[in-house]
């Protein structure tokens, strides 16, 4: 049996430390919110005619929203991955932007930007439509705040497809189109499911930029976690519940698109020559 040194067994029990204290950061809060409502509760809480509301705006729109940033990334992602042009960093820049702004500020810049007296308000406008305080705001909101959760995980995982598959399928004279679509769509394919299921969990989980850009009228823009904000000021037990069902949503979400997605994906992925 080998004896570990007084300086290995002091990182041993300072990694652990470490390893016990995050755990801690992240679990407890999930446990509060455990031990703190009933089954029963949440049950009864669950048929409440405002929480079914929230709650099936909330997955419409937050599914809604991951598609769009599916089919609108995946190619952004590609280029970004695949080609070398003059201005890249600062769209990278621009791309992962809504990741570090506060969503209270990224609600003004979108009601800015489409609003009555936005920069397409005018025009948006003139064609009899109003974006702010409807439900394709709260999409557009949840969508802004939940793009670069999907296009940088997704530009990593086209980046680290193995260039030999790709040099295989030209010196076969595959179009680029085929090459994307049989060989590097399918190699990257349990990444880019992984990025998809978090962008999806980031926009069920947009707040700021949502009260902000779309406002808080229930069965119209008032989103689960729109919901929450409101019991709060007057029904802790509520508040509690909804953010359990919240947080269990979440997680099926989550556990659904990558089991599920990365079963279908890998199916058509390239065999390997062992």
């Amino acid at each position: 049996m080998t004896r570990l040194s007084p300086a290995g067994l002091g990182l041993r029990l300072a990694v652990g430390v470490a390893i016990a204290l995050f755990l801690a950061l992240v679990g407890l809060p999930l446990v509060a919110l455990i031990v703190r409502v009933a089954p029963g509760e949440l049950i009864r809480r669950l048929g409440d005619p405002i929480v079914l509301a929230a709650l099936r705006l909330s997955l419409i729109t937050s599914l809604i929203a991951t598609a769009v940033v599916v089919t609108l990334g995946l190619p952004v992602a590609y280029v970004l991955a695949t080609r070398e042009f003059r201005g890249k960093r600062l769209l990278e820049v621009c791309l992962d932007l809504p990741m570090v702004l506060p969503p209270t500020v990224a609600g003004l810049a979108l009601l800015l930007a489409f609003g009555r007296a936005g920069l397409l308000g005018g025009a948006l406008g003139a064609l009899g439509v109003s974006v702010p305080f409807t439900t394709l705001a709260v999409i557009i909101a949840q969508a802004f705040m939940a793009a670069p959760f999907f296009v940088a995980p997704t530009r990593a995982a086209f980046g680290s497809v193995d260039q030999r598959y790709l040099d295989a399928a030209r010196t076969l004279r595959a179009s680029e189109a085929h090459r994307f679509a049989r060989v590097m769509l399918p190699l990257a394919a349990p990444s880019i499911v992984a990025a998809a299921a978090m962008a999806c969990a980031r926009a069920l989980g947009e707040f700021g930029a949502t009260i902000t850009f779309a406002g808080n009228l229930p069965g119209r823009t008032q989103t689960m976690p729109l919901a929450v904000y409101v019991a709060l000021e007057g029904d802790l037990g509520a508040a509690v519940a909804m953010s359990l069902l919240l947080v269990v949503t979440s997680v099926g979400l989550l556990l659904a698109l990558r089991s599920g997605g990365q079963g279908f994906f890998m199916s058509r992925a390239p065999a390997r020559r062992r």
